[in-house]
């Protein structure tokens, strides 16, 4: 059909005119453009091989990725946690629901980062020294805000007090499932006084009366629903938790065997034991006990 006047396109060009690229904004010395508005050259000024090895770009490019995914589920679970401070429930499931999908990308990152191989890797691992993900102070913030507690992690971090400072104070803050079980309390289920009021810097050690008052909530999900709700959330970010590990764990496997890390921790072995980890025991016991 050619471009008369009976025709809604263009001579030639297939769309719509109001459709076409010609009508897209394309002066913006006094405005913000897309790179301007997120800082594109600084992005990609980060990005800085200290090699020759091809690799090594995949190899920055994935942790760049990740600890963005990673701040952004420190932001939403201190956003959740605020709120369940204060009682309520619905906005924060949203948070968690956003968690949980950030968790999913960052699981994905590890299936573009297993296809660097070891031969591959050993070309620039030298090269970084004693830099490793173990020193992350984003994943080390998530595993704080979760429960999972270890002063000696704090470490890494001494010489950063802008980075020692926030994980100390969380350190010494209740976890997302310590919040939890104060809202189990203030709605009149059975959570010991000893539970409440627990060093919170130490790793929570499950109790039969908090599995009680779960299987309250979980043996009538209707009158209890928003707690319901919140639990099962809090099982999905600790599955998706898991399976981040899991994947870690075999790719670090397959691309350096049983080497120690580069962080000086065992590696594999470290990552092995790490599996072992329970943050929400009692909400995976009520299965059993339904």
């Amino acid at each position: 059909m050619s471009g008369g006047s009976g025709c809604p396109f263009g001579p030639g060009e297939g769309v719509p005119a109001e459709h076409s690229a010609e009508q897209a904004h394309r002066d913006f010395s006094r405005s913000l453009s897309y790179g301007d508005y997120l800082h594109l050259d600084e992005l990609r000024s980060a990005h800085q091989p200290v090699t020759e090895a091809h690799d090594e770009h995949l190899f920055i490019a994935i942790h760049h990725v990740s600890e963005v995914w990673l701040s952004l589920i420190v932001r939403e679970l201190q956003a959740a946690m605020a709120l369940l401070e204060g009682g309520i429930t619905d906005a924060p499931l949203k948070m968690l629901t956003r968690v949980v999908r950030a968790q999913e990308q960052l699981t994905a990152a590890w299936d573009v980062l297993r296809t660097m191989t070891p031969a591959d890797y050993l070309q620039f691992r030298s090269a970084f020294g004693q830099a490793s993900g173990f020193q992350s102070q984003n994943y080390r913030m998530v595993e704080f805000l979760l429960g999972n507690r270890n002063p000696t992690l704090l470490g890494p971090h001494a010489h950063r007090p802008d980075l020692h400072g926030p994980l100390l104070a969380a350190l010494h803050a209740p976890s997302v499932y310590d919040l939890a079980l104060r809202l189990l309390a203030a709605r009149g289920l059975n959570v010991p006084a000893e539970v409440l009021g627990r060093d919170v810097s130490r790793p929570y050690v499950a109790d039969p009366a908090v599995l009680d008052a779960w299987l309250t909530v979980y043996r009538d999900p209707e009158r209890h629903w928003d707690l319901y709700e919140l639990a099962e959330k809090l099982v999905d970010v600790e599955d998706n938790f898991r399976r981040w590990r899991f994947n870690h764990l075999t790719t670090v496997e397959r691309t350096i065997g049983f080497r120690r890390g580069s962080g000086g921790t065992s590696g594999v072995g470290y990552l092995r034991e790490a599996l072992d980890t329970v943050l929400f025991p009692e909400l995976w016991d009520v299965r059993t006990h339904l």
